[in-house]
């Protein structure tokens, strides 16, 4: 299964968190964590790496914390996974020089490379700055019939909110 790990997630909350305040306002590793109900360690741990790969600017003292260092649109969803995690992969082989007993046989190698190149090619797309932009649905929707139409498409139906 393709999944984010716990440490990119937490980066792109912190980094959508950021780009979502005005250009001169820091936020805290605490701030941050606290408002997510992330462990603070980890968090801070997780900032440190992303302003040594300048994403962030950090500041000391009262009015210090982290801030963007660059545009939020200069920034994508697949540079911060590659700083947090590495390469996005797919597959354990990454190039013919993997140690790999089924390499030479493998039928479905080359076709999963062009879907990892799919894949990066859509979180190199898709910015900080798009990702801040993003609201949820106002109304959730659900699909659902009505016991006189079981043989009529479904059709959409909003589900109250609590």
């Amino acid at each position: 299964m393709l999944r984010l790990s716990k440490k990119a997630e937490y980066a792109l909350m912190a980094l959508k968190d950021l780009a979502s305040r005005p250009a001169d306002e820091a936020a805290s590793a605490r701030e941050i964590a606290e408002r997510y109900g992330i462990p603070i360690e980890l968090m801070a741990k997780v900032l440190q790496r992303l302003a040594r790969r300048h994403f962030l600017a950090s500041h000391h003292g009262t009015r210090g914390g982290y801030h963007l260092a660059r545009p939020a649109s200069g920034i994508s969803v697949a540079d911060v996974i590659e700083a947090i995690d590495g390469p996005v992969m797919v597959t354990a082989c990454t190039t013919a020089d993997d140690d790999c007993d089924q390499y030479a046989n493998c039928n479905i190698r080359d076709p999963l490379w062009r879907i990892k190149d799919q894949i990066v090619q859509a979180l190199t797309s898709y910015t900080i700055q798009a990702l801040a932009a993003d609201e949820p649905a106002l109304v959730p929707i659900s699909m659902s019939r009505r016991p006189s139409d079981e043989d009529a498409p479904l059709a959409p139906v909003p589900v109250e909110s609590c």
